[in-house]
């Protein structure tokens, strides 16, 4: 098999084929109710910039993160793909668990957090909006 030649070496075969492309074994991990597939960073630096001039369009108030919080950012997550959520917690650990505990309940993934603002993402499942660069 042949080794294709970078400026700095040799980078590995040459694979061509379906094996060279593990992205669809991690759609359909996603798919199958483990979560979200991670973000590379070129994706993750992408939406970021896509996120930018959103406003957040949920808070979570003293109550926490309930059921019907989740259910709502579920609907919202499903018609606008990317999501800003306020968390109103006075301490910082208190905050990351809740922006944790609402990524996982909710199967988005957790583009960016600064301060008291959390950025969700999740594909919708019927009409997809945002498209991902591939790497």
């Amino acid at each position: 098999m042949a080794q294709r030649r970078s400026a700095y070496g040799t980078s590995g075969p040459a694979v061509r084929g379906r094996a060279s492309r593990p992205a669809a074994a991690d759609k359909d991990t996603a798919s199958a109710g483990r979560g979200p597939a991670p973000l590379t960073a070129a994706q993750n630096r992408f939406l970021r910039g896509q996120a930018h001039g959103l406003k957040p369009l949920l808070q979570i108030g003293g109550k926490g993160v309930t059921d019907a919080v989740v259910a709502e950012l579920d609907e919202v997550l499903e018609h606008h793909e990317l999501v800003k959520v306020k968390v109103a917690a006075e301490d910082r650990e208190t905050r990351d668990a809740m922006i944790e505990q609402l990524a996982q309940r909710s199967g988005a993934a957790l583009v960016q957090r600064i301060g008291h603002t959390a950025t969700l993402y999740r594909p919708s499942k019927d009409k997809r909006q945002i498209v991902l660069p591939r790497a």
